[in-house]
């Protein structure tokens, strides 16, 4: 059986990015098309040189691209007959589409834009037609248009379809947790010195300064499917590097609208668990009939842009909703050669979280404990960039340990650009993908006595550079220690671990049921939910519209309340409080909140 653990476990590309006369270097790979052409799985991410293809959507292999332009963000592709067609985002020229019969082995035929765009999407109906989606801004709307399908020109003038709507659409709000990181007071006293120190400030620019500070949501994203004759165009916000960064829907009888907001928004959506984000993706069948939504997953650390992959099982319920399955989004998720329940509980549960960790060296403030806080922003940082250093999880019992992932993370990188390397872009930040080889090797071991140790999975010697590896062993081994021993990582850092995140089954029983919850509305966009603490490592607070569609969902540990930020106003509110711990998952029962 194969298992996915998100983020999706694939080459990462470094960039080095020059950004305001600071210098960068971090991973990203973001906004990705993901289809099935001639059999095989295709994920085109930005900023990866390259796109990967799989057999079985866990196994995935990376693939260069040339003659297309690599350097332009929100890379779109889609089957048009015997092709793939390409394009990708650039606002300061036109855009051309690019198609080829064998993207692996054989080269792209460019078809000459006409217009520039940004956030590209091509859809072509069950007649033959194709229309064309894309925008990305805070300011103006989706688009949409019929093209020729010889010269992929418009066959009309561009149609406002959907724009942002943040006073009715609570997960349309920017910020962590739809909290602006400036308060209203705070931006306006922003917005009034720049207007005191710029007096020659155009128009244009104070609109799109005062955009900014007030922190209006970008509807970017778009991506269209169609479902027993209905025309789906989803759409991501409010912004990459938030928690909330989703994916919405709007719903149709024809492609270029009107549109209408389905009932279940936002469709994808992930604000807790270890690694955040759903946004900006797409959605696919495969060979199965099984319907999957990759997404972009949030760090934003290093830089605003530092992202990660993730994919979902996704899927229509009876009444037409698209739905994306989210409930325990970064743990281990089988995924079978046939069709599937996309509402499948995981087959083993969280084993690490909060355990106690020592490590062979660690810096002040980036102690071993960080490796098991859940929290992909925080990581334990070795002392030294020794080969050799070490860190070690103590589940405190020996479990029945079936997984094993380590998330790899990147701290103060301070090397030059590679000889001969130029950066790309223009305006105020420019880049360079590394498309060299990098090594990240390491020896993983297991004990249930803290003395005697064997090997889980050695790659001391592995060709690959994998930042978020998954070691499944499905016949389980016991163990209480778990020990990784880190040989090689790229640009000779120190070692930094943000998870080393251990999956299958303790002791004891199932937890109790969540009691005495309550809930608050806030706000017409806001809703608290409040709880008993009982004694589980973690609580899944999932709701929906309706009683039998609970399909949000956010991952708190150490918590008994959560505030539901994504309320659309008007909209009924139903919640469910589940709670979990090493043996499994104990369902709450459905209040109604609104």
């Amino acid at each position: 059986m194969k298992y996915v653990c998100n983020p999706i476990n694939m080459e990462y590309r470094y960039q080095f990015i020059d950004m305001r006369d600071q210098r960068i270097i971090s991973r990203e790979a973001a906004d990705p098309s993901m289809i099935l052409f001639k059999g095989r799985y295709y994920l085109f991410p930005s900023m990866t040189g390259g796109f990967l293809t799989s057999d079985n959507l866990v196994d995935w292999e990376f693939n260069p691209l040339t003659g297309v332009p690599i350097y332009d963000y929100a890379p779109d592709v889609r089957v048009i007959g015997e092709y793939i067609y390409f394009s990708a985002s650039n606002k300061e020229s036109n855009c051309s589409f690019f198609r080829s019969k064998d993207p692996i082995n054989g080269e792209f035929e460019e078809i000459v834009g006409t217009f520039p765009f940004w956030d590209p999407n091509l859809f072509v109906d069950d007649d033959g037609r194709i229309y064309f989606y894309w925008g990305c801004s805070n300011e103006t709307p989706i688009y949409g248009v019929e093209l020729s399908a010889e010269d992929m020109r418009p066959k009309g003038d561009p149609i406002e379809l959907i724009s942002s709507n943040e006073k009715i659409h609570g997960f349309e709000r920017s910020g962590e947790n739809h909290i602006p990181p400036k308060t209203p007071e705070e931006a306006e006293e922003i917005i009034n010195s720049y207007k005191k120190n710029n007096p020659d400030l155009s128009e244009e620019m104070l609109n799109a300064i005062q955009k900014y500070y007030t922190f209006a949501p970008y509807i970017e994203g778009a991506w269209v499917d169609k479902h027993n004759g209905k025309y789906y165009l989803q759409y991501s916000c409010p912004g990459t590097e938030y928690n909330v960064y989703a994916d919405g829907v709007y719903i149709s009888d024809n492609p270029l609208g009107p549109f209408t907001l389905a009932k279940n928004n936002p469709y994808s959506y992930k604000p807790g668990g270890f690694i955040p984000g759903a946004g900006h993706g797409s959605t696919m069948e495969d060979k199965f009939g099984n319907n999957w939504h990759a997404s972009t997953m949030r760090i934003s650390v290093n830089h605003p842009f530092e992202r990660r992959l993730g994919i979902w099982p996704a899927g229509y319920d009876k009444d037409g909703e698209l739905f994306c399955n989210q409930r325990f989004g970064d743990w281990p998720l089988r995924v079978k050669q046939q069709k599937m329940d996309p509402w499948d509980n995981p087959d083993w549960m969280l084993l690490s979280y909060g355990k106690p960790a020592k490590a062979s060296s660690f810096e002040v403030g980036r102690g071993p404990s960080r490796a098991t806080d859940e929290n992909i922003q925080t990581w334990w940082r070795a002392a030294s960039n020794t080969s050799g250093q070490w860190i070690e999880v103590d589940l405190k019992h020996v479990c029945d340990v079936h997984a094993i992932q380590i998330n790899f993370a990147d701290d103060k990188i301070d090397v030059p650009l590679p000889e001969g390397a130029s950066l790309q872009g223009v305006g105020h930040q420019t880049r360079y993908i590394d498309e060299r080889k990098h090594y990240t090797r390491w020896l993983l071991e297991g004990s249930e006595d803290g003395k005697e140790y064997f090997v889980i999975e050695d790659k001391s010697k592995t060709e690959t550079d994998l930042s978020h590896d998954l070691v499944v062993k499905e016949t389980g081994v016991k163990a209480r220690y778990i020990k990784c021993t880190i040989k090689e990582i790229p640009f000779n850092q120190n070692a930094c671990i943000s998870g080393l995140r251990v999956f299958g089954t303790g002791e004891g029983n199932l937890p109790g049921k969540a009691t005495g919850v309550t809930m608050e509305l806030i706000s017409n966009l806001d809703l608290s939910v409040k709880w008993n603490i009982v004694d589980a490592v973690g609580y899944n607070v999932l709701w929906g519209f309706s009683q039998d569609k609970l399909y949000h969902s956010h991952m708190v540990f150490d918590s008994n309340t959560v505030k539901i930020g994504a309320l659309i106003k008007g909209h009924p509110v139903y919640v469910r409080v589940d709670t979990f711990n090493e043996k499994g998952i104990t369902e709450g029962e459905v209040i109604k909140g609104v």
